[in-house]
């Protein structure tokens, strides 16, 4: 058995980068930028208005002033502004030659083509300087996931086709005769197969192309059958069969079909018999059958290595701490997960035995990361967890 940062490493060296493909701006969204982007011009392009009111030379209370015209968002006055005069002007409107202030339309008073400023003058030019957003040949600095904020940002830069880091596919493989898909009947000994649907979901929101595959039976003709339909995946994940079982046939029938293994079985709970490696053009990760340990690997494992392929780095799962809401045992020699609730006073730790799917999929959160012999802990204590 290997470490947990062992396991990442050697997951980590079997990352192949995306490369790169480029998509309309409206379909950017939630992708990684693959490398940076460049404005295409300045914003905004010219002195603009920041409010609606009327610009002017100077302001002062008591001041009278003509009006002499009118700007625009898209319909500027194209003369100049002198001394005693003022233009009304609109948010967004360039601001005339000769104007040096805007006076919102609150602060004067109108008769005519004649304006007062009173005594309710505020503080401000109330102009947003030309260039005051970007410049020209200002970037966007890649690899990072692309925002609303982001893309409202590439718009106003005036790129209308984004590189983006190509979506992983990954194809989901749930495997043993005890599983039946959702939606159908199950016999008296099955149950219904679920783990591949949370990973998929996971997949999903870390920005990757899942595909289900058919449940391969606990057979090698069966197993081997499915694996061959994934030989277009970035990363074939199977569910299941990965222990050393009679009917864990995973590391056998992938062995047969050239699997190129990088470790098997990780020094952790829950999630122990892990396995990886290259599977031809793809890498390879087993995972347990076991809800949790599906749930928890997907989370330690599988998150990062597509992080990794998107260009995102290569870095475990993101960690911090909070304090203990009760207090839990010691644990053994190998590093524990433990499932947990966050709430107003901290981290409740769900008690180890509680396997049952409803703490996976509903109550659980976060998880507790216990380093190994890690003592008992109280009350109030920090500890790291894993945010999921």
């Amino acid at each position: 058995m290997i470490s947990v940062s062992e396991a990442l490493d050697r997951l980590f060296a079997l990352v192949i980068p995306l490369e790169a493909e480029e998509v309309p701006l409206q379909q950017a969204a939630g992708r990684v930028l693959a490398r940076p982007v460049t404005a295409k011009r300045d914003q905004p392009p010219f002195a603009a208005s920041a409010m609606d009111g009327y610009g002017v030379t100077e302001a002062a209370p008591g001041m009278r002033l003509r009006v002499i015209g009118e700007a625009a968002a898209g319909e500027r006055f194209t003369g100049s502004v002198g001394p005693g005069e003022a233009v009304r002007i609109f948010t967004g409107a360039p601001v005339p030659d000769g104007v040096k202030t805007v006076v919102i339309q609150e602060d004067v008073d109108r008769n005519g083509d004649e304006i007062l400023i009173t005594d309710r003058l505020g503080n401000g030019d109330n102009i947003r300087p030309y260039g005051n957003d970007f410049r020209a040949g200002e970037t966007v600095s890649a690899p990072r996931r692309l925002t609303p904020q982001d893309i409202a940002l590439l718009a106003a830069m005036n790129v209308a086709q984004v590189p983006v880091a190509r979506r992983p596919k990954v194809a989901l493989i749930s495997t043993g005769d005890e599983l039946v898909m959702p939606g159908e009947t199950p016999g008296p000994d099955q149950i219904i197969a679920s783990n591949t649907f949370g990973l998929y979901a996971l997949l999903q929101e870390l920005g990757a192309e899942p595909r289900l595959l058919p449940i391969a039976r606990d057979s090698e003709a069966s197993l081997q059958t499915v694996l061959e339909l994934a030989d277009d995946a970035d990363l074939v994940i199977t569910i299941g069969g990965a222990s050393v079982g009679d009917r864990d046939l995973v590391a056998k029938v992938a062995g047969d079909l050239g699997l190129e293994r990088a470790f098997h079985k990780v020094a952790m709970r829950p999630g122990k018999p892990l396995m990886s490696g290259r599977l031809g053009g793809a890498m390879m990760l087993g995972l347990p059958g076991n809800p949790v340990s599906a749930m928890v690997c997907g989370h330690i494992f599988m998150a990062p290595v597509i992080r990794a392929m998107l260009g995102l780095g290569r870095e475990p799962a993101p960690r911090e701490s909070l304090p203990l809401a009760r207090a839990i045992p010691a644990n053994g020699p190998r590093e524990h997960y433990m499932r947990a609730r966050l709430g107003t006073d901290g981290v409740s730790v769900f008690e180890r035995q509680d396997s049952s799917l409803l703490s996976v999929l509903g109550a659980a959160n976060a998880l507790v990361v216990r380093p190994p012999n890690d003592p008992a802990r109280a009350a109030g204590e920090l500890v790291e967890i894993v945010r999921i």
